[in-house]
């Protein structure tokens, strides 16, 4: 009996020697099971003890507690160490030195695109316009057909156009050359009045410091039975004036051509060039900046409105072209480069919302 308690003695003391040797959690645990779990090796000696005479397994329960007790304080003092260890070194680890300047804050800002189309937006809505949307991918028939635009023309050339495979039907396809596809489809779906804006991209095939394969343009276009060419002037007076800030800013109209419109009129604003310096307003120079003319009857009369009952009016401008002479962007190609120097330089603050009452010219 005595020989069989020595190792019960030797065996507490190699537990007591590997739980000192430990290193971590998972090996304390993995000795606190080989010991006392249910299959440990001292919950086995107690299990055995049934075997012994009465006087006998008194004495060796005693000492089979002990060495069990003994154990497991040892096991419970070496994981407090532990795991203070632990969380000293995750402390030290996840160390703020509360003496270190701040950090710079990276702060977005709007896309002078983004901001250009909030402002026209906001000043044709005054007006009483609406914000229509449509396709990127058109057919033939709605970007140019029915548009008056003669099959000859040089804008239906692959030179200019971004042509795509037919539809499953057959019909042409290709990616819409302007937004003039959104008012004939207005037209289609909505019976006159009509008041609308088109913001949207258009792709065409040219690239250099003035065009871009993709861009942006605003279409606008109201049809109903009183308007006329008076109308058109004033509306695009008015936009021109609110949208460059210059109140008296010189606007003329010249005789121009368009398939879908006759009349047709091109816009020009005054600005001046004194000193190597451009500036908008009043000059000896004018600019051409959009667009403009009365609705052909051809194209009123495809959609299926009478032109004998009602008329009205198009016009469409660049936003990326106006964005330029406003802000003084001199190249389109930044427009689309991702350089965020260029455009924390001619960004704006996100959510300053450009408005009429507000002012868009912030």
């Amino acid at each position: 009996m005595v020989i069989i308690m020595d190792e019960w003695l030797e065996l507490k003391a190699n537990f007591v020697k590997a739980i000192e040797e430990s290193s971590d959690l998972e090996a304390i645990e993995a000795i606190r099971i080989s010991a006392v779990g249910k299959k440990g090796s001292i919950t086995g000696l107690m299990k055995g003890l049934g075997a012994l005479d009465a006087e006998k397994r008194k004495e060796a329960g005693q000492l089979l507690n002990k060495i069990k007790t003994e154990v497991t304080a040892a096991i419970d003092s070496r994981k407090v160490e532990l795991e203070s260890t632990t969380l000293a070194a995750q402390l030290l680890k996840d160390r703020v030195d509360v003496t270190l300047p701040a950090r710079p804050e990276t702060t977005g800002s709007i896309h002078p695109i983004t901001q250009t189309i909030d402002e026209l937006t906001a000043i044709f809505c005054q007006m009483g316009f609406s914000v229509a949307e449509g396709p990127h991918i058109e057919t033939d028939y709605y970007n140019f057909t029915a548009l008056n635009i003669p099959p000859e023309h040089p804008a239906r050339q692959e030179q200019d156009t971004f042509y795509l495979p037919p539809d499953d039907t057959g019909v042409p396809r290709v990616l819409r050359t302007h937004t003039s596809p959104v008012q004939i489809r207005t037209m289609e779906k909505i019976p006159p009045p009509i008041k609308i804006i088109v913001p949207g991209r258009t792709f065409r095939s040219d690239h250099d410091a003035t065009h871009s394969p993709m861009f942006h343009q605003v279409e606008g276009l109201v049809i109903d039975k009183t308007s006329h060419m008076g109308h058109l002037k004033g509306c695009l007076i008015d936009f021109c004036r609110a949208f460059f800030g210059v109140d008296d800013l010189p606007v003329r109209f010249r005789p121009s051509y368009f398939p879908f419109t006759e009349p047709s009129a091109e816009v020009d604003i005054g600005c001046t060039r004194e000193g190597g310096e451009f500036r908008i307003g009043k000059g000896e120079d004018w600019l051409e900046i959009l667009g403009s003319g009365m609705v052909h009857p051809r194209v009123l009369a495809g959609c299926g409105i009478d032109p004998d009952e009602y008329q009205g009016f198009a016009f469409g401008m660049g936003i990326e072209r106006i964005a330029m002479l406003k802000y003084g962007i001199p190249d389109l190609r930044p427009f689309y480069d991702s350089d965020i120097r260029w455009l924390k330089h001619y960004g704006f603050v996100p959510l300053d919302i450009p408005t009429v009452s507000k002012g868009i010219n912030q």
